[in-house]
């Protein structure tokens, strides 16, 4: 009564192997899309946000919103309350959550040589080689960068995470599935009452997770038999507050007995430890070609916890417009290129919710008039007060949260 997970070097042949196995045995694969479907339920966060944490490439803004982070808690607290059913196999990078004290599991993972990879991928997708090529190092890439960020190493091959590697190149589809059943079926990966109750930590685990990055916090969750044990992995300033912060959250849960803390190994590098605000503005671009001035501006927005990112011109700002999703633009007037006027006149016809805070030291009564007609929130003259321009940013941020929710 084991569960299998399966991960697979892309264009190996998983997709088959799957189905083989779903066809000819009890095992159901449980779809990425419902563990996606039920995390986005229970984080409220839109579905490209979770699909994100899956991908290689992290929003400038990720370390103000703790978006992955967020996203890979409830990830795991959706895989742990489906995984209460047996015969279940898991596609993909998510049977990485799954901790290794869940002892009936079989994690396989099906390798095979590039030249066959990109010959399957060139057949089966109707595209050149050098696409071919390109598809599968990005999805490679996406791989390694999921591991590193659970801490598993950077290497998707490496034999220490899977019980059975399976060359493709040299098995077929059909010995591949019979291998991994009879593995299946080996009472080493059988279930026991060990294996439920780690079963059972684990759900317990992604639980408190969920509970402290609800919070704003960042630590490593074990579970054991109602146990909580969590550990800081960066340094802080004021050690005892933030365990009694912690404890208070953690034994609200139900099914928590008792919580213990202690410092991880990380905690002596040079890296502080930041309880993340959800209220303060966490995706803020700033425009301005005045690179002193913008610098200095965002480090000064960032010592408030405001999370902002730089952009030199109007033709970046677009363009990370496009990639990142900011939610508050601080946009000067008079750049080389597209000026701010232009850039506001797009970003309100393409991205209407972005809110848009003029500040610029050479605008004019017209200007003002023509910014807020074209949608902008503020219009702010240089040098501007701190205070205020942060009380102009909580202002904008606030109506974009009321908006959404």
């Amino acid at each position: 009564m084991s569960v299998i997970t399966i991960v697979g070097a892309a264009f190996s042949n998983k997709s088959s192997v799957i189905q083989e196995l779903a066809n000819s045995s009890q095992y159901r694969p449980l779809a990425i899309d419902d563990i996606i479907s039920k995390a986005v339920t229970t984080s409220g966060m839109a579905e490209s946000k979770i699909v994100a944490a899956f991908s290689s490439k992290t929003s400038v803004f990720n370390r103000f919103t703790h978006e992955k982070e967020r996203s890979v808690a409830h990830l795991r607290l959706a895989l742990a309350s489906l995984m209460s059913d047996d015969y279940f196999l898991i596609p993909g990078p998510v049977g990485f959550l799954i901790p290794e004290k869940i002892s009936h599991v079989l994690r396989v993972c099906l390798v095979a040589e590039l030249k066959f990879r990109i010959a399957e991928a060139m057949s089966r997708e109707g595209i050149a080689e050098k696409n071919a090529l390109q598809q599968i190092k990005q999805q490679d890439e996406d791989l390694s960068a999921w591991l590193k960020m659970l801490n598993k190493g950077e290497d998707p091959w490496a034999a220490n995470l899977y019980d059975i590697v399976i060359p493709m190149d040299k098995t077929s589809v059909a010995d591949a599935t019979a291998l991994i059943l009879s593995k299946a079926a080996s009472d080493v990966v059988a279930k026991t009452a060990h294996s439920e109750e780690s079963l059972a930590d684990f759900l317990l685990a992604a639980q408190v997770d969920v509970k402290l990055v609800q919070e704003g916090h960042n630590v490593v969750v074990d579970a054991h038999k109602g146990a909580i044990t969590l550990t800081i992995n960066k340094n802080v300033l004021m050690l005892a507050r933030l365990e009694e912060d912690l404890k208070s959250i953690v034994e609200k849960v139900a099914g928590v007995t008792s919580v213990t803390t202690k410092i991880g190994e990380g905690f002596y590098q040079h890296d502080i430890y930041r309880r993340y605000d959800f209220e303060m503005p966490s995706k803020v671009l700033l425009v301005d070609d005045e690179r002193d001035f913008v610098q200095t501006l965002s480090e000064r927005l960032i010592m408030r916890d405001m999370g902002s990112a730089v952009a030199y011109d109007g033709e970046s700002a677009l363009s990370m417009i496009r990639d990142e999703e900011p939610e508050v633009m601080i946009l000067d007037l008079r750049m080389p290129g597209i000026d701010g006027i232009e850039v506001l006149r797009q970003v309100k016809t393409t991205n209407p919710d972005i809110e848009v805070i003029v500040l610029t030291g050479h605008g004019t009564e017209k200007d003002k008039d023509l910014c807020m007609e074209l949608g902008a929130f503020a219009f702010l003259q240089k040098p501007v007060d701190i205070q205020v321009l942060s009380k102009t940013l909580m202002s904008a941020n606030e109506k974009v949260q009321s908006r959404k929710s």
